[in-house]
């Protein structure tokens, strides 16, 4: 008896493709390939009679290929090698010509082996004469098995199914037909003849939603589900039959989430309630300006949040300039307030020194508690990172470990082991795109007893983040006011793959800004050879199936940019005469520190850094940015980036070079940034580009995304019901007694290595 946990060989045959299935696919059960539903659907119509034809009539056929054959060319827009690819396809009336063509000869030769002679499947397109032949435009293909090198012309069916069951098969089809996620060696058709006979011997399918959840929500029951994902009338049935899976893993998800909110909230925190206020209100008092409406608004809900006894996990969002240190500030006062203390992690030691200085020169003696001229309503704000010495750190983890300071503001050097806090209360993450779930625990982990209350802050928040905010498990506040003295930003692609002579023009209007007595910088994705800065890493764009796409760039390619390598080509070529410097992260602290106030002095024209100046670098008179392969970055640091000019009041210009080609992913993210300065539709963006990650663990967004029928943007109502009938659920039975099924797939689910990371997240 074949159920769902039978091999996969039971309804494959023991062959080479059922080890393909199970080795790249991961199908190893009956369950699995069921759960294995196609990735969108061609509209067949009925098989075509090909005796009569008419020029632009869409075509359904069965046929098989007569001949292949390709011929080169150039292309006489970029002047590159091409190649045209045409075979013959015969039917049972006139022949067919098909041509593809292609910029890439491997992508050639891959068409003309799946294309041999004697190949036959179901072709789809629109007729169309051309020198008194027909021709299929477009063809949409579904081959058969009796081209395969194996020649078994069944697939290895266990039922030995060969190519006149085949063509039954196709006439008996719907006029929807199901293309799912293949690997090498294994074609739709082989997938698609299991699947149905595995649907015609499996009945003990597994009900995970419970029926009340099911009638009020006018979902199908679990067998109708399978049926019409598998082998659906018309779009109407994928799509009910879509809206049940998805439900379903939403609701398990939403589960484990709810399980974990309960307990944390049963582990409690400390609740900060702002004690006396009096460092607070007496930082209020001294603000030169007046809190914006926003602002106030915010730090209400931020103190809300901190005077409960269980931990706050927010996420405050806004533009750069928006105020949000200021916020974060305010809250790192009221837990100082409260007899806690805080601690801001920021990425970069710039960054952490900015803060420092910014937050010292706000506070003044209110910096300096406990020290001679401090404010006795005052507390110690300390800076730690990675470059201070062991000599110099001493002093203040000293400080830290007996609760003389309450504000750290500091590095990955906040993580390390021997960093200890008295009562670490909150933790206030800036730009956490920039860390990943472990590393922000690492922190988190330093509080005594319960967890600390939680803020992170950015202005494009990760595709994780977002995910997260629509699950539930993140509270969000956004800053909407516009930045005060922003100018507005033109944003360019400069496209060197069609026209590499672009590149000249670019130097030349970084040299007429400098002229206009402003300054440029010049973003390069390494420091120097193929070296990455520190935490970086060269963004991957992922193809419909979450496979990862290599990037599309010239024949032969050229090393990345380098900031070592380019300063030095910069100061002797196109930018010769203009006073240039390097800035990244491998440089020592007092030289960045150096460098950084030299061009804020306006005493260098060109700053040739890496992303160390992606966040808290603030220099007015800068005007130009030129990110040299742009196509490495992701749109949050894109966006960020951008945000270093046009700061002043003088209009900014961001130039994106990159050699990609146009129809690439690579290339939709950069016209998307080109397109908008609007950092939240820039979010939703790299979410659909960058999928979720996993929602459920460590993977910040991830290559792949843990999640496996959602997708956040997408399915945001369905994810929503899901909560409200998981919280629902958990309210009535928390231990899901009455719902064993359904409390199996939720102790499977949070069993799971994803799991581990919620409480982290």
């Amino acid at each position: 008896m074949i159920g769902l946990e039978s091999p996969v060989t039971t309804v494959l045959g023991d062959s080479k493709k059922s080890g393909k299935l199970t080795a790249n696919l991961h199908l190893h059960t009956v369950g699995d390939l069921l759960r294995h539903f196609p990735r969108r659907y061609l509209e067949t119509g009925k098989l075509t009679d090909v005796d009569d034809l008419e020029v632009g009539q869409m075509l359904t056929v069965i046929g098989e290929i007569e001949s292949s054959k390709e011929h080169p060319y150039t292309d006489r827009r970029t002047g590159r090698a091409a190649y045209r690819l045409e075979s013959v396809l015969r039917t049972g009336g006139p022949r067919l010509r098909m041509t593809f063509f292609a910029k890439k000869h491997h992508v050639s030769q891959w068409r003309l082996r799946q294309l041999p002679p004697g190949q036959r499947g179901l072709f789809l397109g629109k007729a169309e004469t051309f020198n008194g032949q027909w021709k299929l435009t477009n063809p949409r293909m579904v081959l058969f098995g009796s081209g395969d090198a194996d020649g078994s012309g069944g697939q290895g069916s266990p039922a030995g199914i060969g190519e006149a069951d085949d063509i039954a098969a196709v006439e008996a089809i719907a006029d929807l037909y199901p293309i799912y996620p293949l690997t090498k060696g294994i074609e739709s058709w082989d997938l698609q003849r299991a699947i149905t006979f595995a649907r015609s011997v499996v009945d003990d399918l597994p009900e995970l939603i419970p029926e009340a959840v099911r009638r009020e929500l006018g979902l199908l029951d679990i067998v109708r589900a399978y049926d019409l994902i598998h082998a659906p009338d018309d779009r109407a049935q994928v799509h009910d039959a879509q809206r049940y899976f998805r439900f379903e893993e939403a609701l398990v998800t939403q589960l484990v989430l709810g399980r974990r909110r309960r307990a944390v909230r049963d582990l409690g925190a400390v609740a900060r309630d702002g004690g006396d206020g009096a460092l607070l209100r007496t930082f209020d008092e001294r603000l030169p300006f007046t809190l914006t409406a926003g602002q106030r608004t915010i730090g209400a809900d931020l103190e809300a949040d901190l005077a409960r006894p269980h931990p706050m996990n927010r996420l405050l969002q806004g533009e750069v300039g928006s105020g949000k240190t200021l916020v974060a500030l305010r809250a790192m006062l009221r837990v100082v307030d409260s007899g806690g203390q805080a601690a801001l992690l920021a990425p970069t030691e710039v960054l952490a020194q900015q803060h420092h200085r910014a937050i010292t020169a706000l506070m003044g003696d209110l910096a300096a508690g406990g020290m001679l001229g401090g404010a006795p309503e005052g507390t110690g704000v300390e800076l730690l990172t990675g470059s201070l010495t062991r000599t110099q750190r001493t002093a203040p983890m000293s400080r830290l470990a007996s609760g003389e300071s309450g504000i750290v503001i500091g590095t990955h050097a906040l993580l390390e082991d021997k960093v200890q806090f008295a009562d670490l209360g909150l933790v206030v993450v800036d730009e956490q795109h920039r860390f990943g779930v472990e590393q922000r625990a690492a922190l988190t982990d330093k509080s005594a007893g319960t967890p600390p209350h939680v803020l992170v802050m950015t202005a494009t928040p990760i595709p994780r983040t977002v995910a997260m905010t629509v699950f539930g498990d993140l509270e969000t506040s956004t800053l909407t006011e516009l930045p005060s003295g922003r100018a507005p930003i033109q944003t360019s692609v400069v496209n060197l793959l069609d026209h590499p002579g672009w590149m000249t023009r670019v130097w030349e209007r970084v040299r007429e800004e400098v002229d206009k007595g402003h300054q440029a910088y010049v973003v390069c994705p390494r420091i120097s050879g193929d070296e990455l800065e520190q935490g970086e890493r060269d963004q991957v764009d992922l193809d419909e199936d979450g496979e990862l796409v290599p990037p599309a760039t010239e024949e032969t390619p050229r090393p990345l940019a380098a900031v070592e390598d380019g300063v030095v080509a910069l100061a002797q070529g196109p930018l010769s005469g203009l006073r240039l410097a390097a800035l990244h992260g491998r440089m020592p602290a007092d030289q960045k520190d150096a460098t950084m106030r030299a061009f804020a002095a306006g005493d260098i024209d060109v700053l040739v850094s890496t992303t160390v100046i992606e966040v808290g670098v603030d220099v007015a008179n800068a005007t130009i940015m030129v990110l040299l392969d742009a196509d490495r970055f992701g749109v949050s640091q894109l966006h960020q980036l951008r945000g270093r000019v046009g700061r002043g009041g003088f209009p900014g210009l961001c130039l994106l070079v990159s050699a990609v080609d146009a129809e690439s992913p690579a290339r939709e993210r950069l016209d998307a940034v080109a397109s908008t300065t609007d950092g939240f539709t820039l979010s939703r963006v790299d979410l659909e580009q960058r999928r979720e990650g996993d929602v459920l663990g460590s993977s910040q967004a991830g290559r792949r995304s843990g999640l496996r029928h959602l997708q956040v943007l997408r399915d945001e109502t369905t994810i929503v019901e899901a909560r409200a009938a998981a919280e629902a659920l958990l309210e009535a039975d928390p231990a899901l007694v009455g719902t064993p099924l359904l409390a199996q797939a939720v102790d499977t689910l949070e069993a799971d290595t994803r799991g581990d990371f919620i409480e982290k997240s």
